[in-house]
């Protein structure tokens, strides 16, 4: 039988699955393809030069053994690397000859100086330049802790998950730990109390917090100083990377790439990830798919809209701290009247209190009244999903059970995907969470549900009157 570049490629990787970690093999063996077999020498494509050096630095006796035994002791095997700089410019194919040919040297084009540094003191991308500090700080905030951020049922998977990871990192499967929900919910809160417990309970380890956005900009700096090596050594030596909003990497082909090898290389190594998010991973857009599904190799913990009952001890809490005492049925009326996020009910106490002591008046349910009067009038009114319901519900004339029901007759799944439609319009709601709320639907079907709004809309002019009616109820 006449042997193919993918035959001989799948017989090493049978051999190479048996002698790794399974995740191992997913993450540095999946990605590769078999691309030509000449005479013993197999080409093989990886996804880029940080990818080929790891393959040199920590397998090369695995698949030199695994070549061996398809094609014999003269086997070779070569390297096509199909590189991209950051501003989408295709560069040749590459193909480099392993260290055990060393002395075949290139085949083609040379590429830029290979990653390793021998210098033990990288340039930190966090220390101005001329002012001397080796010591990479955390960048984390002490007051962002475990114990100021409350739990209730909207957070109690991601705080839990959250500690597991605090006292375990890079030891538990939550690597990563992706917390995600809308604004004002607590996730960076959460971020830096993570980290902030890693540091108490671990202070050898080298943690860091920062945002994407931050991460985005050293990136390019890194670019156009022509130090992207030193940037991404400096990344593979922490022990902890927290990241926190990985959503606005969207668009940013050359970021994402680079921060693929840097999750992937402190994957690896056992070392623990932290990203945050405003929508589940599902919901992410233009983000490379080898990256999503690396963000789902972990726990993907959502972080909802406070209850009643967390509300009212987020207020004790923060009464408590500012030393400040206030009657029991104003905080209940702060509880009931402000639901959005926890960031707004934070603000409506502070500006409570700030009137009180300006004023040097008492704090009394006339003045909570006046302030979440005007507090609410200024900000932006998000409906929840559970009002949406409610309203779609009545429009149509039927109960909420109903509009949730498995039925399929025609104007009930209308009503519900119009629910599901606004919910996604309205609300900072995952899609997950929406097809959750709405009648334990999966987001595929969330997802379904939009798109048919969108298309009868254009085509129905009686759907559309409905749409223009439910959009005027919930947003009037």
């Amino acid at each position: 039988m006449s042997m193919t570049a993918q035959s001989v490629w799948d017989n090493c990787l049978l051999f190479i699955r048996d002698n790794i970690t399974k995740q191992a093999y997913k993450t540095w063996f999946e990605p590769i393809k078999a691309v030509k077999l000449t005479d013993n020498a197999l080409s093989i494509q990886v996804p880029s030069k940080f990818f080929y050096e790891w393959l040199e630095e920590h397998y090369v006796k695995l698949l030199k053994v695994s070549l061996t035994k398809e094609l014999g002791e003269n086997a070779k095997l070569v390297y096509v690397i199909r590189m991209e700089n950051t501003y989408g410019n295709k560069q040749p194919f590459t193909e480099k000859i392993p260290s055990s040919n060393r002395s075949n040297s290139y085949k083609s084009q040379d590429v830029d100086a290979p990653l390793k540094n021998k210098n033990p003191e990288l340039r930190n991308p966090f220390v101005i330049p001329g002012i001397r500090n080796l010591e990479i700080e955390s960048q984390l905030n002490p007051n962002y802790n475990f114990d100021n951020f409350l739990e209730g049922d909207s957070n109690r998977l991601a705080r839990s998950a959250g500690i597991a990871v605090a006292n375990k990192p890079g030891g538990t499967s939550f690597n990563p730990l992706l917390i995600f929900g809308g604004v004002g919910l607590g996730k960076t809160h959460l971020a830096h109390a993570i980290g902030v417990q890693i540091k108490d309970k671990y202070p050898d380890k080298t943690v860091l917090y920062i945002s994407a956005e931050k991460f985005t900009q050293q990136y390019i700096e890194s670019v156009k100083k022509n130090n992207r090596n030193d940037f991404i050594h400096f990344y593979q030596i922490i022990d902890v990377l927290i990241v926190d909003d990985i959503q606005l990497l969207s668009g940013k082909a050359g970021t994402q790439d680079v921060f693929f090898h840097i999750f992937n290389h402190l994957h690896q190594n056992g070392k623990q990830v932290v990203l945050t998010s405003d929508k589940a991973p599902v919901d992410m857009q233009d983000i490379e798919q080898r990256l999503l599904s690396r963000f789902k190799w972990g726990l993907s913990a959502e972080l909802q809209s406070p209850g009643f009952e967390t509300r009212v001890s987020i207020i004790k809490n923060k009464l408590y701290q500012d030393g400040v005492e206030m009657p029991e049925e104003i905080v209940e009326f702060l509880a009931n009247n402000i639901k959005t996020n926890i960031r707004e009910l934070e603000g409506a106490i502070i500006s409570l209190i700030a009137h009180s002591s300006y004023d040097r008046k008492e704090i009394t349910l006339d003045l909570a009244k006046k302030i979440v009067e005007n507090y609410v009038k200024h900000t932006k009114r998000e409906v929840s999903i559970e009002y949406i319901q409610k309203v779609v519900s009545d429009y149509f004339q039927m109960d909420v059970e109903t509009l949730q029901s498995k039925t399929r007759k025609r104007h009930i799944v209308q009503a519900r995907q119009l629910a599901m439609f606004f919910a996604k319009r309205l609300t900072k709601a995952s899609l997950a969470s929406i097809g959750s709320q709405i009648g334990q639907r999966d987001h595929a079907t969330v997802l379904h549900a939009c798109k048919t709004v969108d298309n009868l809309s254009t085509t129905d002019k009686q759907f559309r009157k409905y749409v223009d009616d439910l959009n005027k109820k919930l947003t009037s």
